[in-house]
């Protein structure tokens, strides 16, 4: 894409810098493979490790004796705090230094606290082990972003975020499958247990497969102050209206997460092990479809120079918000899951179009940062007021002897997968003049 013909720096579309890279330290043949590889295990078990006590927390709140509220906490406020804490800073890290080392070290953070979590006998004790796992967990996206952005030429970027990302919707099914197997068989606490281990070997084999990442050669790429390049990339149209998208995009994916597998356990009678089957191998299936697909789409629609760069993702969650709301209410169990596929395939979908689109705003050098901030879009008020307010509204509605509690509760999702769709419109047209398509 050509730079507009406004003389302005501020003008010029940073996509002709980003499609060309400098290629120093591309990975190319079965590099890349092995690089993706184990960027996708690592993202695998930091899912699996989150979505655990989702489909642990029938169990959890029966052993412990936990109210919904309490679950909603547990489940949603950890990370949005650490997300905001940390998340940055870790980022930093990332843009300026290795982001392996970044990387490696968080990894092995949230699955020693995973584990340690297995160890909880008080709602207080499995709190902190969870703001534990929030705090490794908030440098992962980020670092691993910056890394494909120094392994990985332009043009398999989208690709390879899609195939990053894909460890999301593959972790859930594991750990809603496993997870719910384990629970019903070995208890929750042997869950955790389990796969903290496992994700600690993980990191240790990723350690070796990527290789050192040193810092970047260009100085200009630092001069800036941290601080105030994000506040200047949030100042973006283009990137504040898809900064808007992603907290509306938490509020419908942390409570759709949260209690899922509860809403089908409660209202449909499912055991734990069934919920997470079902549920699990869909997720994981649309995780499948949704990230390749729409990493290999993304590709394609920045070559093409489209001029409604997030439409498809808009789309999907316009469908997605139909089809939940019909699920809620469906009086047979099979039909309710088939009805939740929609916006299992809207969250996955929307990953590598999000972070691709992100990194196209900030430019070379600033990968990590636009990760961090799109993050922090979805994982602070959506995970720590989503699972919240719909633990309320169900405990509300049950004191209150109305059927269905939670699925009333649950509505908070389709409306929010609505409210995604409006601003992923409106930061499509925006981004489009940003970098001289309009």
């Amino acid at each position: 894409m050509t730079e507009t013909a406004e003389p302005s720096t501020r003008d010029r579309s940073p996509l002709p810098q980003i499609l060309a890279g400098d290629g120093d330290e591309y990975v190319s043949g079965l590099r890349i493979a092995a690089v993706l590889i184990a960027l996708f295990l690592i993202n695998a078990f930091a899912q699996i490790d989150r979505i655990l006590p989702f489909i642990l927390a029938e169990a959890i709140k029966t052993d412990l004796g936990l109210s919904d509220t309490q679950i909603g906490l547990l489940t949603g406020l950890a990370f949005a705090v650490c997300y905001t804490l940390l998340s940055l800073p870790l980022a930093r890290l990332s843009d300026r230094g290795s982001p392996r080392f970044v990387l490696i070290a968080c990894t092995l953070v949230w699955s020693a606290m995973t584990a340690l979590g297995g160890l909880a006998a008080s709602f207080l004790f499995l709190a902190l082990t969870r703001f534990g796992v929030a705090i490794g967990e908030a440098g992962a996206i980020p670092s691993a972003h910056a890394v494909i952005a120094r392994k990985i030429k332009p043009g398999l970027r989208g690709l390879a975020i899609g195939i990053f990302s894909m460890g999301i919707p593959l972790g859930t099914m594991a750990g809603f499958a496993v997870g719910g197997a384990m629970a019903d068989t070995h208890g929750w606490q042997a869950a955790l247990i389990g796969a903290g281990v496992l994700g600690g070997i993980i990191a240790l084999l990723a350690l070796f497969v990527l290789g050192p990442t040193p810092p970047l050669k260009s100085a200009a790429i630092h001069a800036e102050p941290f601080l105030q390049a994000s506040l200047k990339l949030l100042a973006s149209p283009g990137f504040r209206w898809l900064f808007i998208g992603a907290i509306f995009a938490g509020f419908a994916s942390a409570p759709f997460y949260a209690f899922a597998a509860p809403f089908l356990i409660r209202t449909h009678a499912l055991t734990a092990g069934e919920a997470g089957m079902a549920f699990g191998f869909l997720q994981g299936l649309m995780g499948i479809i949704g990230t390749l697909v729409g990493g290999r789409w993304f590709d394609h629609a920045v070559r093409s120079r489209s001029r409604r760069l997030l439409g498809p993702p808009a789309a999907m969650f316009m469908i997605a918000s139909l089809t939940t709301t019909a699920a809620l209410f469906s009086p047979a169990a099979w039909a309710s899951v088939l009805l939740l596929v929609p916006a299992m395939l809207s969250f996955a979908f929307m990953l590598p179009w999000c972070f691709g689109a992100a990194h196209l705003v900030a430019g070379r050098g600033k990968e990590a940062m636009a990760s961090s901030l799109a993050m922090i879009g979805s994982g602070l008020l959506g995970p720590a007021l989503g699972p919240l307010l719909v633990g309320m509204i169900s405990d509300t509605a049950t004191a209150a002897s109305i059927p269905n509690g939670l699925g009333v509760g649950l509505l908070l999702v389709p409306v929010a997968s609505t409210l995604t769709a409006l601003a992923m419109l409106v930061a499509s047209q925006r981004i489009a003049a940003t970098l001289g398509k309009g």
